[in-house]
């Protein structure tokens, strides 16, 4: 995603609340309100140099290092060439402007296609007449015209339409990805205009809204207009990015413009995620820094007493203008001088290489085919490149239910009428489906059984009628009839949609609607209904509510939500008895609703009507003043039934449950569910078990009383009177996290529940889920892992450390919000067992080979400086030194961190422990690191005093010597690499065509190169540059330099063996005993994986469930039609609450 940044003033905005005037730029400029001009682009042609650069060197890396060559031009201070440090520098530099111009290039290009498509400009009302402008001139408070397929150039109130009742249809997949069409609906004082442009450019209201910001779903406003208020809302508002769709024209108001509209205040960065890894580098590149400093400082301080004891007697062999009697100074000097020559323990390729590994594993991801969803055409997506290993890691998995688990396809499966069940036959595969051919407007898709409820609909039962009539009137679905007798809904929620259709088969359509009126057709008869108020969903009244008058001019509330909330509305003694087909319903898994309804009094309605209308138009405070008128009027209400929807499992869930379970990970379903569904689920997916020792189920309704339950059930865990000093096997579920808000309680809940193996928390809201992820997160130090498919679960995929979106039934929010996302909740396993594994463990490999790999190679310098009297020389050429980080050792590395894996994916996911050293940091942390350092010292020694006591006082076989310095550092030079090459070879066990390539590759390109630079022709051409003239050729031709390359490498590699040997015997990991297994055999059996009966329980709570939007978001979310194994008797019930239930397994 290309980041975004705005050029274009900001208006000083002090009121909480923003006013314009339609078709009044004068009045409108004096609040300085942007124009509608957007650049998403950062840099341009002669900015991008200097502003870059400005970036990069704001990095202490990339700044310690231009320090570093800046004190190389110092003639006293540098003893290597500029060069060697100005080429890696440059290359990094280079690397991450190139990366940086992409994505710039990307966001312009994306613009200016974006534009040229779009190149016809807009029309605006200007002087009664229509006026093309260039979308940047468009300012707020113009009426523009918006026409079919043209994306909205700004946010637009809609005022008028060419379709009935000013609808229009608009696509927002620029906004939410969402591709199915969303209706938007004008105030019918301004839809009357029509495409009247005079009476357009004479519209003069005035409108008071809020100030921008980000919320796409939400919006308050107020038009006053020829005297009267009109309340605003979202469902008004057209936003920039959508495309108006089978809609010929439309003409609307400009609200906000340029980077105050919707979309480009959801354009900011997106929320920094940085893994344990990162934090780990920081903390260890820290660490090298004062290593750095403290082999600098003894290194000068040994060159100051070198100097003072001895360095006075060789001043005569020195290239001094005149003899520094200062040692003090001298060492100084040599503090400095050796900053420069041991910054190579500073790893300046660092970053570079980790992105570039993290880019090459994400592929990885976007590249398998075995999570690519056919059925929606939907491949798995890394969506961020930085956050792969910490897939390896994950501890914690925090689920949504509803889409995520289950299916989220609603059906129609069950109802209660009038205290009567009707529902699908316990033998429904002998019973033949319902025939509808009656009604002609069916939808033939619909299913049902219960032939009793057709007929009592076709004899008129007063309570049936009432019944589907609410179905098809207390909805805010959208009917759309483009071909006679051609219905499709739009239905925000799944099981809106399914409650409606079931509806329109029994004979109750809704046939369209208007803002004032909806039209059913009863029995094949048209029936018009006024509508007079909508009283909306939301996440506390947990219900919706529409207030209608009748053709017979009777006032009724229709009223539809959980049991929990109703209950305390009815006047009528019947709630028992839908009570327990509401439990039983919840028992199988099903999704509940009740309906209720009531006829209001026309004195008292008109009274609370002029209330309405007066918070409706109330800028400030509006919901709450809502929330209490419709608190009022909802009351004294008549029950008329209950129903059930069904939503099925997703396939593949509950093996992939038992899967992530195997590998140690604790999974936390957190689901707006009512107890008993919840349990239902937790048995259906596998994340209960007949196997388990004990369930807890904690009930309090108050704080307080949690708190006491809470204790006590912390009581019997420290004194073990339940577990015999044993927690494996138990199982939470909490009935209402929000109980649980006070500082100590949220500790003591998590000190139980990561206790336990498996936590279902129930009614839960975004931000309680949200907050359940970040206290696990803050508390335990675990990493986190939030998996949804709605709008509902994105403040919780933002929360954890890695987010997952799945595509749904519910819209691409979560997707867009997401760092990975795929279709099906079963491809989890996949990119966790072996994806994140196989991320994990490269990165681990690849920090260790690299810290490994420049110790050693830094530390000869630092044994070197006690033979030459501390003065700050070099071991090796200094082409070595140029090219070892960036040629030499780069791909040898790349290859082992992007294709080597200890097992196969088949494997990965037949053996799920395989997983679990990740969630223990064992392959990587700074005990490992220390381990690199050690290594590195040892290595470091070997390499420069076998070279140094092989060559000592040796000859050639034509009598010359070769204890000579460039003979000693080819030597010492080609023994590092041959080290570190056998330490990579050593670590890679699964070896492909590249491995050998870039490996052993490496070594040919390095003796190629030496033999090219240290030739006579190099050095005619530049002399200076390469003074290494005929060392390959007259050193590498000699049986004992041959002898010493070996012995040093084998000395080097020796104690890796070793080690490696002792640990696979003594101490062997999951990994070395399952390869060991595969070695012995080439083909093996594996583990049969277990069938997983299914449960059934007989419980007999509510099962509302809901989701968390207002309108057209879901307004219930659970269920599955299966039944867990009846719970079984209570083994303890404390008086505080506490209820433990014991498995027979």
């Amino acid at each position: 995603m290309s980041r975004l940044y705005i050029t274009s003033k900001k208006p000083k905005q002090i009121a909480q609340d923003r006013e314009l005037k339609a078709n009044d730029r004068e009045y409108n400029q004096k609040f300085e309100y942007p124009k509608n001009f957007i650049k998403t682009s950062k840099y341009n042609v002669l900015t991008f140099l200097p502003v870059n650069l400005f970036e990069q060197f704001q990095r202490i890396a990339n700044a310690y290092f231009l320090f570093l060559l800046v004190l190389q031009l110092v003639p006293q201070v540098s003893s290597l060439s500029w060069t060697t440090t100005v080429i890696p520098l440059l290359l990094v530099l280079i690397i991450t402007a190139v990366k940086d111009a992409i994505d710039d290039y990307v966001s312009y290009f994306y613009m200016y296609s974006f534009l040229l498509a779009f190149s016809t400009g807009v029309y605006f009302i200007l002087f009664c007449r229509l006026e093309r402008e260039k979308w940047m001139h468009v300012q707020v408070g113009d009426i523009i015209k918006l026409q079919n397929n043209q994306f909205v150039t700004a946010d637009v109130l809609l005022l008028t339409s060419s379709e009935p009742h000013g609808l229009v249809y608009i696509e927002t997949a620029e906004l939410d990805g969402e591709t199915n069409l969303k209706v938007k609906q004008a105030l019918t004082v301004t839809s009357v205009m029509g495409e009247d442009i005079h009476a357009l450019a004479a519209f003069d209201g005035d409108i008071k809204c809020e100030i921008p910001n980000n919320k796409l779903d939400k919006f308050v406003g107020t038009l006053t207009y020829q005297g009267n208020k009109y309340p605003l809302n979202v469902e008004k508002l057209l936003l920039r990015g959508c495309v108006l769709r089978n809609t010929e024209w439309c003409f609307g108001l400009v609200i906000f413009a340029g980077p105050e509209t919707k979309l480009m205040q959801n354009s900011g960065l997106p929320t920094f995620k940085r893994t344990s890894i990162d934090r780990l580098m920081n903390v260890l590149v820290l660490w090298i820094f004062g290593f750095l400093a403290i082999m600098c400082t003894f290194l000068a301080f040994g060159n100051a007493f070198w100097q003072h004891n001895i360095g006075y007697y060789f001043q005569t062999f020195l290239p001094w203008q005149s003899y520094i009697s200062n040692s003090s100074f001298s060492g100084f000097l040599v503090f400095w001088s050796y900053v420069i020559i041991l910054n190579t323990v500073v790893p300046i390729s660092l970053y570079v290489s980790v992105e570039i590994i993290r880019l090459g594993n994400s592929f990885y991801i976007d590249w398998d085919r075995k999570m690519y969803y056919p059925k929606k055409d939907f491949p798995a997506k890394a969506r961020t490149t930085t956050l792969n290993e910490e897939l390896g890691q994950i501890k914690y998995i925090f689920s949504d239910k509803t889409g995520t688990l289950t299916q989220n396809i609603m059906a129609f499966n069950k109802c209660t009428i009038n205290g009567v069940l009707y529902d699908v036959s316990k033998h429904f595969t002998k019973t033949p489906k319902l025939d509808f051919s009656f009604n002609p407007m069916a939808d033939s898709n619909f299913v049902f059984y219960d032939k009793s409820l057709v007929e009592a609909v076709n004899t008129k039962k007063h309570e049936v009628h009432e019944f589907f009539r609410l179905l098809s009137l207390c909805n805010t679905v959208m009917p759309d009839e483009k071909q006679q007798g051609k219905l499709v809904y739009q239905a925000q929620s799944p099981d809106e949609g399914a409650l409606v259709t079931a509806a329109r088969n029994f004979g109750f359509v809704l046939k369209s609607r208007t803002p004032e009126t909806i039209t059913i057709i009863e029995m094949g008869k048209p029936t018009v209904y006024k509508m007079l108020a909508i009283l909306d969903f939301d996440n506390i009244r947990k219900r919706m509510s529409v207030i209608v008058r009748s053709p017979a001019g009777k006032l009724h509330l229709y009223c539809k939500g959980a049991d929990t909330v109703l209950i305390y509305n009815f006047v009528i003694n019947m709630f028992k008895i839908y009570q327990f087909y509401i439990q039983e319903f919840a028992g199988i898994g099903l999704r509940t609703l009740l309906l209720a309804s009531k006829e209001l009094n026309e004195r008292a309605f008109n009274s609370w009507q002029k209330r309405h209308l007066e918070a409706s138009t109330s800028v400030q405070n509006r919901e709450e003043k809502l929330q209490l008128l419709y608190e009022e009027i909802e009351r004294d209400l008549h029950l008329i039934g209950g129903t059930a929807v069904e939503d099925k499992l997703q396939r593949g869930v509950p093996l992939t449950i038992e899967k992530l379970s195997e590998a140690n990970i604790k999974i936390w379903v957190l689901t707006g569910d009512k107890l008993e569904t919840a349990v239902n689920i937790g048995y259906a997916c596998n994340l209960l078990q007949d196997e388990m020792n004990e369930v807890f189920i904690i009930e309090a309704d108050t704080p307080d009383a949690c708190r006491v339950v809470i204790i006590t059930l912390l009581q019997f865990l420290k004194n073990g009177i339940l577990f015999s000093n044993k927690l494996d096997n138990m199982y939470l579920i909490v009935p209402s996290i929000g109980i649980c808000s006070r500082k100590k309680l949220k500790l003591d809940f998590l000190t139980i529940a990561c206790s336990c193996e498996a936590v279902i928390c129930c009614r839960v809201t975004p931000l309680q889920k949200a907050h359940v992820v970040e206290l696990v997160k803050k508390h335990t130090k675990a990493i986190t892992l939030a998996i949804g498919d709605g709008a509902n679960d994105v403040s919780m995929i933002k929360a954890a450390n890695i987010g997952v979106g799945v595509s749904g039934q519910e819209g691409m929010q979560a997707v867009l919000s997401s760092d990975f996302a795929f279709a099906q909740f079963r491809y989890l396993q996949r990119l966790l067992l072996v994806h994140g594994r196989w991320s994990y463990i490269r990165m681990c490999n690849f920090l260790r080979y690299f810290f490994y790999k420049n110790f050693t190679f830094t530390l000869v310098h630092f044994w070197y400086g006690f033979f030459c009297g501390f003065s700050a020389q070099t071991v090796y050429d200094e082409w070595f030194i140029t090219l070892y980080n960036l040629v030499y050792t780069a791909l040898p590395i790349l290859a082992m961190s992007l294709f080597n894996q200890d097992v196969n994916d088949y494997w990965s996911l037949a053996y799920p422990q395989l997983y679990e050293p990740g969630q223990l940091d064992l392959f990587f942390n700074k005990l490992e690191f220390v381990k690199c350092v050690i290594h590195g010292i040892y290595s470091s020694l070997v390499l420069f005093y076998i070279p140094y006591g092989a060559l000592y006082e040796t000859v050639r076989d034509d009598g010359k010597t070769t204890s000579d310095y460039q003979s000693f550092a080819l030597i010492a030079q080609t023994c590092l690499l041959l080290t570190v090459t056998m330490e990579i070879a050593i670590d890679t066990v699964y070896w492909t065509a590249f491995n050998h390539l870039f490996i052993w590759g490496s070594l040919v390109v390095y003796f190629a190169i030496s033999f090219t630079m240290y030739s006579n022709g190099l050095f005619a051409i530049i002399p200076g540059a390469f003074s290494f003239i005929g060392a390959a050729r007259n050193i590498l031709n000699q049986p004992h330099v041959w002898l010493t390359i070996f012995l040093t490498t084998v000395l080097c590699s020796l104690p890796t063996i070793i080690l490696r040997c002792i640990a696979i015997e003594t101490k062997p990991t999951f990994s070395d005993k399952l390869r060991h297994k595969l070695s012995q055999r080439k083909k093996i059996v594996l583990p049969k994986r277990k069938s997983q009966p299914i449960r059934r329980v007989s419980a007999r709570r509510s099962g509302y469930a809901f989701s968390h939007q207002r309108g057209f978001g879901a307004l219930i979310t659970t269920g599955l039609n299966m039944r867990p194994q009846a719970l079984r008797s209570p083994t303890f019930r404390s008086s505080a609450g506490i209820k433990t239930e014991k498995s027979s397994g």
